[in-house]
């Protein structure tokens, strides 16, 4: 596991001469990707959120496609369509910006919910279907969305069950006063906007990492720690509704996403604990007395690792 651990730490190098001062941020997009699975941004705008997507795409190797969700946007306008060839007198498919490695859905929430859904099916399977006729997608396929979280007229809230097709959500939060200093001073040493990262893979070494995640070993403790956690979301006195079966699933890829990341072949406690905010934080809907309040659902599973007893 320690060659694993080497070329996502080269990795990791790259795209921190770009983002500056988010370690924990681009920490757990890495771990999104080894998990192959998609990751929710939610934050203000300005923060990085569209470079942190370029940045991975660019220096992983991957194909990388951007769509801007808007009210207007049509699901064709994603998954692609069928065009009429006047010389052929047939049909052919165009395919849409989706066929792609990494696809920025960039604030997803500004897209009527026809739109939204369809990604739904590539998110969960992978595939298009149209007309009847199924198309697969490129391996990997990681959608990652954008969100934002203060302008709520002229968005459509993403429903509870599209929010759960993503792995994780997260949030990038303002630098400091050091780090965009920092910033600042990177830019003025470029002496422009864009940046230049160098290749450190290829789609077909990511897949590989992906597959070293799934020989991460985890022991029966760890498995039923993982469930305790997401049961006491489901008897939580605050909480409507509890994580699903889903979130468990969730936290055990990206725990032994985890351990990879830090060149172990096994999980450990520490591992969940790291992962059981991101992947737990939108799959829990709170009871309209404590949501009034301000109620974070960070705090909350917060205090539930706090409570549940750890394994030995």
């Amino acid at each position: 596991m320690k060659a694993e651990a080497q070329i996502i730490s080269e990795i990791m190098n790259e795209i921190s001469k770009v983002i500056v001062g988010k370690e924990d941020v681009i920490k757990m997009v890495m771990l999104g990707i080894l998990s192959d699975g998609h990751i929710l941004i939610e934050d203000y705008p300005g923060l990085a959120k569209t470079l942190i997507a370029k940045s991975f795409a660019m220096c992983l190797g991957c194909d990388f496609k951007r769509v801007q969700f808007t009210p207007d946007l049509l699901p064709a306008d994603i998954t692609g369509t069928y065009v009429f060839d006047q010389k052929s007198a047939e049909f052919f498919f165009r395919p849409g910006p989706i066929f792609t490695n990494i696809l920025l859905a960039d604030e997803v929430n500004r897209a009527p919910p026809k739109t939204q859904a369809a990604l739904l099916e590539a998110m969960q399977e992978k595939q298009v279907t149209l007309e009847g006729k199924t198309y697969p997608l490129k391996s990997p396929f990681i959608v990652v969305a954008t969100q934002n979280p203060i302008e709520l007229e002229g968005t459509y809230p993403l429903p509870e069950a599209q929010l759960d097709r993503f792995l994780m959500k997260i949030k990038v939060g303002y630098p400091t006063v050091d780090q965009e200093t920092e910033i600042l001073r990177r830019r003025l040493f470029r002496k422009r906007d864009d940046v230049d990262l160098r290749q450190m893979a290829d789609p077909e070494k990511v897949v590989r990492l992906q597959k070293a995640v799934e020989e991460v070993y985890v022991d029966d403790d760890i498995l039923r720690y993982i469930s305790e956690i997401t049961h006491a979301t489901r008897r939580h006195p605050k909480i409507e509704v509890g994580a699903s079966p889903r979130g468990s699933l969730a936290i055990l890829k990206l725990a032994r996403a985890h351990a990879l990341f830090s060149g172990r072949d096994y999980v450990t406690p520490d591992d969940i604990k790291n992962v059981a905010v991101p992947a737990l934080c939108h799959r829990i809907i709170f009871k309209t007395e404590y949501w009034f309040r301000g109620t974070t659902a960070e705090a909350v599973i917060e205090q539930i690792l706090s409570e549940i007893p750890v394994p030995r």
